[in-house]
């Protein structure tokens, strides 16, 4: 047995006591952060190699190369080296040094490249593209485009949350990266509808959107437009990836990063619940829509992406903190 390969998923659904309470909901986080490799994008990393051993892309002691804010690297690193294969990740240097530490403790070969728009080809993504169409044999992860990211969710994510809360969501909420996760979940979720002969509205779909991504834009014109900025990692897209189109949803709605770190001190004070930038946005996200149906016993259910142990040199420190303007105020539950 394979303890990493064969651990991925199957991660718990998790009761948020505090928020539930709050906003006489029921709100649950999938606990992603218990996959081997600390993270959701485990899933898409395994789904990925599986899918290209299989079309013959990824050959035996062949190499693997991703353009990725950290997790989806560390998840490649961990479940691809444990296949034989050498893993070469292309990052933005701006990204949490835990991430850097875990790359280079799990033995890949790391090149960062100075933050900049997806339009310029000095970005991450493109020169993982470059590096794999210059070295002959490299396989390209891709992991925005390659729908073995979005199947992923769909065959295994979509299930276990359906089978875990017996059927019982009122809401789904999901941010937006790759598009993998909310793509799968959201078709695998409204397909089931379908087969069970319910409305498709009987699960409403919500993508919670940072400032500097365009997803509620595009969504509301079809154009990718963006304001602000964002201090998230992985979250946030600026084109319509293969991955996104899959996604069905029925609601967009704006997550401020003052929003998402009142979220995150909140789970940590009141829920001993330590979660990374995302799933507090997340959280954040559901939190709104939970007070706008105060009181309902409606059931929302959302992805805890990661630990917070992955941001803890940023988050925690006071200094960093103050340098981008946040500061943790309680949650009011007042709507």
């Amino acid at each position: 047995m394979n303890q990493s390969w064969d651990s991925v998923g199957n991660t718990p659904l998790i009761y948020i006591n505090s928020l539930s309470e709050m906003t006489g909901c029921h709100i649950w986080g999938k606990a992603e952060f218990k996959n081997p490799g600390g993270s959701i994008k485990d899933r898409a990393a395994k789904q990925i190699i599986i899918e290209a051993e299989e079309s013959g892309q990824l050959k035996p002691k062949g190499t693997i190369v991703e353009g990725t804010a950290g997790n989806t690297g560390i998840g490649l690193a961990l479940l691809g080296m444990q296949r034989g294969y050498k893993v070469i990740i292309t990052m933005p240097n701006n990204q949490a040094k835990e991430k850097v530490e875990e790359l280079t403790r799990l033995g890949a070969e790391i090149l960062q490249y100075p933050p900049c728009p997806f339009s310029n080809p000095g970005h991450f993504y493109h020169q993982a593209r470059i590096y794999a169409e210059n070295n002959p044999g490299v396989f390209w992860a891709n992991q925005f485009e390659n729908l073995a990211n979005y199947r992923a969710h769909y065959k295994y994510t979509g299930t276990e949350i359906w089978n875990q809360s017996q059927g019982k969501i009122d809401f789904f909420l999901a941010s937006v990266g790759s598009g993998g996760t909310i793509g799968g979940v959201s078709r695998f979720l409204k397909d089931t509808l379908t087969t069970m002969k319910k409305p498709s509205s009987s699960i409403q779909i919500i993508a919670a959107d940072p400032y500097g991504s365009g997803i509620l834009e595009f969504l509301k014109s079809g154009q990718f437009k963006s304001e602000g900025s964002s201090v998230t990692e992985g979250i946030g897209i600026m084109r319509l990836t293969e991955n996104f189109k899959q996604a069905i949803v029925d609601r967009c709605l704006r997550i401020s990063d003052q929003e998402m770190i009142d979220m995150l001190f909140h789970l940590k004070d009141k829920d001993q619940l330590f979660v990374g930038l995302s799933s507090a946005l997340n959280l954040a996200g559901v939190f709104k829509i939970a007070l706008e149906n105060k009181n309902s016993g409606k059931s929302f259910v959302t992805m805890l992406c990661d630990h917070g142990d992955r941001y803890r040199s940023k988050i925690l420190s006071p200094e960093w903190l103050n340098e981008k303007n946040l500061h943790s105020q309680p949650l009011k539950n007042n709507g």
